[in-house]
């Protein structure tokens, strides 16, 4: 299919399709081989600490239940604690980075429930699949795939988590249409995002680090509840997290990036029943 938002985007001072891929897959290459970490492009970032990750939204016993290079601190949340994950429930996480949303899930999902991670970084991929290892985690799974081309079957899948992912593509609606694709009816889509507050700088929006580093790619509210509402789902809420300005101004030493972004929960639904045509 042809990305028809490409010569528009560019037109509109942001990168293309092709170059916005090409940052973040250079970007998130580098942070699997090197072990450098964080969202926003401050330098500082280089490690998952313990304190980040609280203020992310996960607890003491998020953090010690995964072993391994799991956690490499590049979320802006933490979607498995508003998932409402049931044991048996077949979880999808649309870029899965090292996993650790992945681990904390097959926790809720116990051994009847599976867990299929997707990422477009083969070397991410690896360091995921080397972290199965590491935590003994048979129900856990990652496939290498573009989160605009899921390597999943139709109706095959309870719940989709993603973890500040969907902000760096360059189609977002497609997402969400394949989200709702691979969901089952009465299945579920579980985000914690970033979000436009005001209009970004043109400097930012063009620029591949910041692209890539979860900030130039970032859409409104009212955009991503029509992307949502177009793909499918009801029951659409896009919640911001007030108090997530304090982890966003450290991702850049050179600007409050606060002024511009903040993190969100997204949710929606599939419905139970298709609305008939």
């Amino acid at each position: 299919m042809t990305d028809n938002t490409s010569t528009d985007d560019a037109d509109e001072g942001h990168l293309d399709s092709a170059e916005q891929r090409s940052a973040v897959r250079e970007r998130y290459t580098r942070i699997a081989t090197e072990s450098s970490s964080c969202c926003g492009d401050d330098n500082s970032c280089n490690e998952a600490s313990p304190d980040r990750s609280r203020e992310l939204g996960y607890s003491d016993d998020d953090l010690g239940a995964v072993d391994g290079s799991a956690n490499l601190g590049l979320g802006c949340g933490n979607p498995t604690a508003i998932a409402s994950l049931a044991e048996g429930d077949t979880v999808l996480d649309l870029g899965s980075g090292g996993g650790f949303d992945c681990f904390l899930a097959a926790r809720e999902v116990g051994t009847a429930g599976h867990v299929i991670g997707v990422d477009m970084t083969p070397e991410m991929v690896e360091k995921a699949r080397e972290n199965v290892e590491a935590n003994d985690a048979t129900n856990v799974e990652f496939r290498l795939g573009e989160i605009e081309h899921l390597p999943v079957a139709d109706e095959s899948v309870d719940v989709v988590l993603s973890n500040c992912v969907v902000n760096l593509s360059p189609d977002k609606p497609r997402v969400f249409r394949e989200a709702y694709r691979v969901l089952r009816p009465g299945g579920r889509l579980a985000i914690s995002d970033v979000v436009l507050t005001t209009e970004l700088p043109t400097d930012l929006r063009a620029d591949p680090t910041s692209v890539a580093a979860c900030v130039g790619g970032a859409a409104t509210i009212s955009a991503l509840e029509a992307m949502l509402t177009e793909a499918g789902f009801t029951d659409v809420s896009v919640e911001p997290k007030a108090d997530s300005e304090e982890f966003i101004r450290d991702w850049d030493s050179e600007r409050d990036l606060s002024d511009y972004i903040v993190a969100a929960t997204i949710e929606g639904e599939k419905p139970a029943t298709e609305p008939q045509s």
